[in-house]
Parts: structure tokens; C-alpha cells; sequence
């Protein structure tokens, strides 16, 4: 069973971990990829950096994939290497990725999905894939999003959300933690996200501890975001059936179903 848990270096990363690694300015970029490409050839992995090209005489270009040179998706480049890596007899993939700032927009769309891709991806195949953001880069909102979408965290400047969504197995996604105002906008987008490309979207609640009102209002606005959409959520404690009961969601046009 897949859980969060704070990663104490790179060394520390298991197959089918998702980490996002948030660096400072003092923090050497090519000392962590040279590590972490070290750390794949002693354990038999093929290692992808995904990034900006280096320079051409650099250790590390043979490795590198330039995201503005893929020819789809990055899921789809992930995916390809990973099918080398298995027929060529190596342990599985390790996929260092740096994260570069764009637009708003793709911070909230593009971006977001991709993290749930990979989310999935490394899951689902036991990749290993550590997406690395500096903390110069991006501001506190986009960092707490940034976070919210990994289980594993590593870095010397944490940012704790208040709560997490990620894979567990084939068919479901968990979310643990306290779903609140705070996070209420992050969580509705996430679940939009999921929701348009699944019809239905299961998740596995043991470790959810409570949703308040606004939690619970993006809940139900996500599920109806689009038609023929629903979410099942499981294992959810007695307080939070509670309060979905009594805050009048358990409705028919709301497709939430609280299944035991």
C-alpha cells in the first residue's frame, strides 16, 4: 500500500514513488541529477531527465528528454522509455523531472494533469518519478498545488498541505487529510481534472478526516461539472457522512455516492 511519507535524500526513492522535490537557490542542480543518475546504474535503472538541454558535451545530454521537443505528451515519452527499459532488462525507470514555471493557465490545466499522469504512471508501472521545482520559481499557492498531487516530499523548504490526492490502485485514487476552505478551490480542480477523462472517479477515504462546507460545496460542483459524471467516495468516517447528510448534498442531482 502506497503512503505519504517525507524522503530524507534521493537515495530514499522506491520503485512506484512520486516525489516532489522542492530545491532552494542554494541547491546544485547537476549534483542532485548526477545522484540520482548515479543511484540508477547501482540499482539497475534507466534513468530520463527531463528538462532543458544542456550543452552537448555534457555527462547528462545522452539522458535528457527537451519537453519542448516531445512529440506528444509527456506521459507518452514516459510510457515509450519505460517499454525500453523493460525489454532492454532493467530494473524499471527512474525519471528526474524539472519543473519550469509557465502561464497561469497551464499551471492550472496543463500542468495539473500532467502531475496526475505521472501520479498514475508511477503507480501503475512502479516507475520511479521525482519532479523537482525550485522554490525561487514558483509562489506559495502554486507550491501548496504542487504538493497536494504527490505522496512523497523531499526538500529543505517543506510545504505540508492540508490534504493529499493520489493513486492507490488501479481503479482509485485516495485523499487523506482535511479538505477546507483553503484547499477547496485545489480539490475541486483536481477532482475536474480526474473527472474528464473517467466517468467515474473512486476515492478511498480511510484516511480523509473531514470536509468543511466549502470542501464539501467543490465536492459536489465537480461532480456536476460535467455530464454523466459521478464520484464514489469509500471508507469515509461516520463525521463526514454526517455532515454531507445534513449540509442537504446526499441529493439526487448531486452524483456523490458515499458507499461503504
Amino acid at each position: 500500500m502506497r503512503a505519504p511519507r517525507v524522503l530524507p535524500t534521493l537515495d530514499e526513492v522506491d520503485p512506484g514513488d512520486h516525489v516532489c522535490h522542492l530545491m532552494d537557490r542554494i541547491d546544485d542542480v547537476i549534483d542532485r541529477s548526477r545522484a540520482f543518475v548515479a543511484d540508477g546504474a547501482l540499482h539497475g535503472d534507466k534513468v530520463v531527465i527531463v528538462g532543458p538541454v544542456p550543452r552537448a558535451d555534457s555527462e547528462f545530454a545522452p539522458l535528457v528528454l527537451d519537453p519542448a521537443r516531445l512529440q506528444g505528451s509527456l506521459l507518452s515519452a514516459v510510457r515509450r522509455e519505460a517499454a525500453v527499459a523493460d525489454r532492454e532488462g532493467f530494473r524499471s525507470l527512474r525519471v528526474l523531472h524539472h519543473v519550469m514555471p509557465a502561464s497561469r493557465a497551464d499551471r492550472n490545466g496543463e500542468w495539473l494533469r500532467s502531475e496526475l499522469d505521472l501520479e498514475e504512471f508511477a503507480a501503475d508501472t512502479g516507475a520511479m518519478v521525482v519532479c523537482a521545482y525550485s522554490g525561487t520559481d514558483w509562489d506559495l499557492p502554486a507550491l501548496q498545488q504542487i504538493s497536494c498531487v504527490h505522496p512523497h516530499h523531499l526538500g529543505s523548504r517543506p510545504v505540508s498541505p492540508a490534504f493529499r490526492v493520489y493513486r492507490t490502485e488501479q481503479e482509485g485514487w485516495t485523499v487523506s487529510g482535511t479538505v477546507d476552505s483553503d484547499g477547496a478551490v485545489v480539490f475541486g480542480t483536481i477532482l475536474c481534472t480526474l473527472l474528464a477523462h473517467t466517468p467515474t472517479v473512486r476515492l478511498h477515504c480511510q484516511t480523509l478526516e473531514f470536509f468543511d462546507a466549502a470542501g464539501m460545496s467543490a465536492l459536489a460542483d465537480a461532480a456536476r461539472h460535467l455530464p454523466d459524471r459521478k464520484v464514489v467516495l469509500e471508507g469515509a468516517n461516520e463525521t463526514v457522512r454526517l455532515a454531507w447528510r445534513l449540509s442537504g448534498f446526499a441529493v439526487p442531482d448531486v452524483p456523490v455516492v458515499i458507499a461503504p
